[in-house]
This record gives structure tokens, sequence and C-alpha cells, in this order.
């Protein structure tokens, strides 16, 4: 990614965000979120057209889901402004890893593509994608606790001077165009697709976390907002820079504010899909219950009595 060149100046920070038609036209080219691009768009056509052949449809809402909302929304972050501004800009930077981490496979999961892969895949391709749902890897990431806690960890690197070396190196920006996403996608997809089984009172104790999550996503971006330091310790911007250009403080303090807002927000749809989660488990256990004859009632009532006695 090849950031546009600026010259130098000392602007107040008073005008510290871009202009809106600078925000939209501002744009640098990605090779690695292209490639990504267009191995995501071949995947989910190949899978739709697979379905056709066999004499099967598959909604086009879940299409123009999947290529407006989720690709495209990757495409504006990464040939956009946040990708364009990145090695420049603090808030740029993180604001940019913390919509591909959160944002986009939400939007992704949107086109539904783990039930398109099912579909398609046929019964033994089927086998193989719920057998790589319920590895241990995805389940780990799958956890809404992990997932919260991953996150927080991971934005802390943003108060140490590695945020001022992967901004500064085209290679980590084209790992983070790959990694991140691919991150963001096995936190919420397993999630989204119900493919992690659990019991009631997991997923209670899990819901009753992921409000402590929350503290903790804020966290980074509290601290970012809140020191007088410059945290990052990276060298400034040579050369002249626009007037709206914010000084190397009120960089970082914006950095801060946009991290805190997006990680509180994320956070939102997490406690939805667990609360859903729940009530669906609860659902499913009631019905077994209503299911069991008087004699076998008796014979469970008993049985726990017996353990819990």
């Amino acid at each position: 990614m090849v950031p546009p060149v600026h010259v130098n100046a000392d602007p107040p920070e008073s005008s510290a965000t871009p202009p809106f038609l600078v925000f939209l036209t501002t744009w640098s080219f990605d090779p690695a979120a292209a490639i990504v691009l267009v191995a995501a768009a071949a995947l989910y056509l190949g899978g739709v057209r697979s379905l056709r052949r066999r004499g099967h449809h598959w909604p086009a809402r879940l299409t123009a889901l999947y290529f407006l909302l989720g690709l495209g929304s990757y495409a504006f972050i990464s040939f956009g402004f946040l990708g364009a501004e990145s090695h420049e800009l603090r808030w740029a930077f993180t604001t940019r890893i913390a919509l591909l981490l959160f944002v986009v496979p939400a939007l992704v999961s949107l086109g539904r593509p783990i039930a398109l892969a099912r579909a398609a895949l046929g019964a033994a391709g089927q086998g193989r994608t719920d057998r790589f749902l319920q590895s241990r890897p995805v389940r780990l990431f799958g956890n809404a606790i992990f997932a919260t806690v991953f996150a927080c960890v991971a934005f802390m690197i943003f108060l140490t001077p590695i945020a001022a070396v992967l901004r500064d190196n085209p290679w980590s920006e084209w790992t983070i165009s790959v990694l991140v996403p691919l991150a963001g996608l096995l936190m919420v997809l397993p999630i989204a697709a119900h493919s992690v089984l659990h019991t009631s009172f997991f997923i209670t104790v899990e819901f009753l976390l992921a409000f402590v999550a929350m503290i903790l996503d804020a966290i980074p971006g509290l601290l970012l907002r809140l020191n007088d330091a410059v945290l990052d310790h990276a060298p400034a911007v040579v050369g002249a820079v626009p007037s709206w250009f914010p000084s190397a403080l009120h960089d970082q303090h914006l950095s801060g504010d946009f991290l805190w807002f997006i990680a509180e927000v994320a956070d939102v749809p997490v406690l939805v899909l667990l609360f859903v989660r729940w009530m669906r488990l609860d659902r499913r256990e009631g019905k077994k219950l209503d299911e069991l004859s008087d004699e076998e009632m008796e014979a469970l009532t008993q049985a726990h009595l017996r353990q819990h006695g």
C-alpha cells in the first residue's frame, strides 16, 4: 500500500479530521486486499453456481448483502481513506484495524457464507465444514468471551512502539489486510451460525461475562484518549500536511475515541447473538422435557435429587 505524500505544517487541533469530500475521494491500492476480494468473491459465486447446477436456489438478497455490505465495506476500508492514510495517521490505522476485526466480519456473515458452503458442498463437504466448525481453534475463537479478551489484548499493541513499526512497514500492512478480517471471521461466523453448542448454564455464564468483557474492550481506547504523551514514539510526518492534519497527540486522542466507540458498539451484536442462542437452547431443552413421559420425568427428578442430595 503506497500512502499519499504530504507537506509539513503544524495545524491546530480543532481541524483534525478531513473534509467529507477528502474522506470519500482519497484512495490507494492494496494488493493483498485485492487478492482477498477476488478469492472471497470467487468462492461465494462458485458456491451459488454449484447450487444452481443441482437445481437449487440461493436467495439473491443474501448474495447482495455479501457483496455490497460484506466485501463492499472491506474494499472501502482497504482502498479508501483509512487504508491510504493508515501510514501517517494513528486514528486511521487503529480505526481500520477495529473495523476489519469487528464490522467487516459481521457484515460478511449477513450473506450466510457458512450456510452456502454447507449447501453447496454436498453431504461430504457438509461433514468437513461441520468438523471444521467444531474444531478446537474455531470453538476457541467462536467463544464470545475469548473474542472480546482477544480484541482487548490485540488493541493493547496500540499503546506501544510496536504500533509505529506496524504502520511503517508495508509488509505488515498487507498482512493486516489478510489476517485481521480472518481472525474476525473466526470469531463471528461460528457464533452467527450457532455452530458452537453449549449447555444453558454455560451460555448464561458466557452472557454475564460478556458484560465484563465490554469494560475490557474500553481499556485500550481510554488509555489512548487520556494519556498526554505520544505512546508509539513514531517520528513526525516529514513535509507539508493539509490544514486539517492533527498533531501527534491529538491524533492519538482521536485514535482512542474511535477505538473506544467501535469496540463498545461491536459488543452489542455479540450480546444479542448470545441472547438468541440462549433462547433457542432453552426452547430446545424445554421441548425435550415436554416429550418425556411421567415415568421418565420422575426418574430424572429422582436422579437429580440423588446427585445433589
